[in-house]
């Protein structure tokens, strides 16, 4: 007889069977013995949660016979049919690759006829969200008036790509992510079945690794006794087939990363590789130990969160104490975007040692998180006592500068306060002039005159003219008024050049916020 996997082996049959999914199985088993059966159900979630195997055991459970508290009895007429592959009203239909307008017409001619036997005739499409706008449109007049004996079952991994219309017609079940302790507890139970011996630590290792999916678990398994048949299953068993790598590597590496040693990373680097380590992996599992880390480093109380031993949360805990929160996000954020840039590289290899590189190199980039990288080297220099200069040209004496470029613009009295107010609310004189003179008076450049005069100079003639006439400078002389609650005068002069202004002229708008002193 040929082999079977184990996830083929091990399916659940019955809803006591199913693992991680509570809240699903008590709502259909409670529909079963209360006889509230709908007739249209949208299952949902990350693959290997269970959705196909408890729409199966619905179906069989729908039409046993003699049903035992909502769950099939596996022994009558109909649940071995179904069992076997062989029953006439459960109908497995692949959206993926039966997604066109035709396969749902015949589906839909074929739900006039009632079953031959049984109660119900139930339709299960996986992946339906692969169907085309078509065959959408043509599932929808079946699912909004279907015949009492019609239950379709709808599977997807991606909801999102569902239309709100199919939606709003079924009843809506979300599958969880399975936890790393029940999906643990499944493959403890499988073990003893197949008499099969193992490490508790490898066992887990690999129900962390399947990351919420009880098939890819039991796939990741059945791998790892393939590769070691008849003999224990360890730890180490389990990182060399898996391609992962121990937690002691991560830790060597983040201190060569904060020792900025570039040799010894890229020896870490060789021997991964050396060992047939898959990198893109390495680089996932390193993000969650820095995650694990910078959850350390929020706050005591995230222990209960990390998923690791004592002895790890230990080592975590004191390489803790040697950095801080946001070297450790700009870490994360970079392997996070090597990650993305590595599914679908041909030299992961290079992009890996780009990436390490960066991140002992604070310099080459220039983000918020790298220049306090750049500072928090500065700064550890300094306290040893080096001189820190450019690497790129030698250490220069700088050049005295002339008086005249020292030389800073010296009001010749004290600007009155209410120009300084003035000044002080130009943007919202500005915003409550009228469009044609907010466009001028954005270009005029502000100084102070004789008194209580504002003096407003454009280098435009014609905004110079503007403004010269009577109603225009009193229409502004009002809005200041109304702005700062003060009468100003307005003065409109037109200036020559960029030097007759820097001459004759101190701009206010550069000076108002320096040394200045009221009247």
């Amino acid at each position: 007889m040929s082999y079977t996997a184990l996830y083929r082996k091990f399916r659940p049959r019955e809803f006591w069977d199913v693992k991680g999914q509570d809240h699903i199985v008590t709502t259909l088993k409670n529909q079963i013995k209360a006889d509230r059966i709908g007739h249209a159900y949208l299952f949902c979630g990350t693959r290997g949660t269970g959705k196909t195997s408890i729409a199966k055991i619905f179906a069989t459970a729908v039409n046993c016979e003699s049903p035992t508290d909502g769950s099939p009895c596996g022994e009558c007429a109909s649940c071995r049919a179904v069992a076997a592959g062989v029953s006439m009203n459960v109908i497995e239909i692949d959206a993926a690759s039966n997604n066109g307008v035709d396969s749902i017409r015949e589906i839909r001619e074929e739900v006039a006829y009632r079953p031959t036997e049984g109660r119900y005739k139930v339709y299960i499409i996986d992946e339906v969200h692969m169907l085309s706008p078509g065959a959408f449109n043509a599932l929808l007049k079946t699912l909004e008036e279907p015949p009492a004996y019609v239950i379709f079952i709808l599977a997807t991994t991606e909801v999102h790509k569902i239309p709100v219309t199919i939606l709003s017609r079924c009843q809506r079940y979300d599958f969880k992510r399975i936890s790393v302790e029940v999906i643990c507890d499944r493959l403890k139970e499988l073990l003893e079945k197949e008499q099969i011996e193992a490490e508790e630590k490898a066992v887990r290792y690999i129900a962390k690794s399947a990351d919420g999916a009880m098939r890819d678990a039991l796939s990741l398994l059945d791998q790892c006794i393939a590769f070691y048949p008849g003999q224990m299953l360890t730890y180490d068993c389990v990182l060399e087939i898996l391609g992962a790598v121990d937690a002691e590597v991560f830790s060597r590496l983040l201190c060569s990363i904060m020792k900025q040693d570039i040799p010894d990373i890229m020896e870490t680097v060789e021997d991964l590789t050396a060992g047939g380590r898959e990198l893109g992996q390495f680089v996932v599992d390193f993000i969650w130990y820095l995650r694990n880390l910078l959850l350390l480093i929020s706050s005591d109380e995230m222990i209960e969160i990390l998923d690791m031993s004592s002895e790890q949360i230990k080592n975590l805990r004191q390489e803790a104490e040697q950095i801080d929160g946001e070297t450790l996000i700009r870490y994360i954020r970079i392997f996070s975007e090597l990650s993305n840039q590595m599914k679908y590289a041909a030299q992961k290899r290079i992009l890996l040692e780009v990436a390490l590189i960066k991140l002992c190199r604070p310099q080459m980039e220039t983000d918020y998180g790298s220049l306090i990288g750049r500072i928090e080297q500065l700064e550890k220099k300094l306290e040893g006592g080096a001189v820190v200069f450019s690497a790129n040209k030698p250490l220069e004496a700088e050049p005295k500068a002339s008086f005249a470029e020292k030389k800073k613009p010296v009001l010749q009295k004290a600007v009155p306060e209410d120009i300084e107010q003035t000044v002080r609310n130009w943007r919202n004189i500005l915003s409550a002039m009228p469009g044609l003179s907010r466009s001028y008076l954005s270009k005029a450049r502000l100084t102070a005159g004789n008194g209580n005069e504002l003096i407003l100079v454009f280098e435009d003639e014609m905004a110079a003219g503007y403004f010269g006439r009577e109603e225009e400078r009193k229409q502004l002389e009002n809005t200041i008024a109304q702005q700062i609650g003060k009468q100003v005068s307005v003065i409109i002069k037109e200036k020559e050049t960029e030097q007759s202004f820097e001459e004759n002229y101190v701009d206010l708008e550069q000076v108002i916020h320096m040394e200045i002193t009221y009247e």
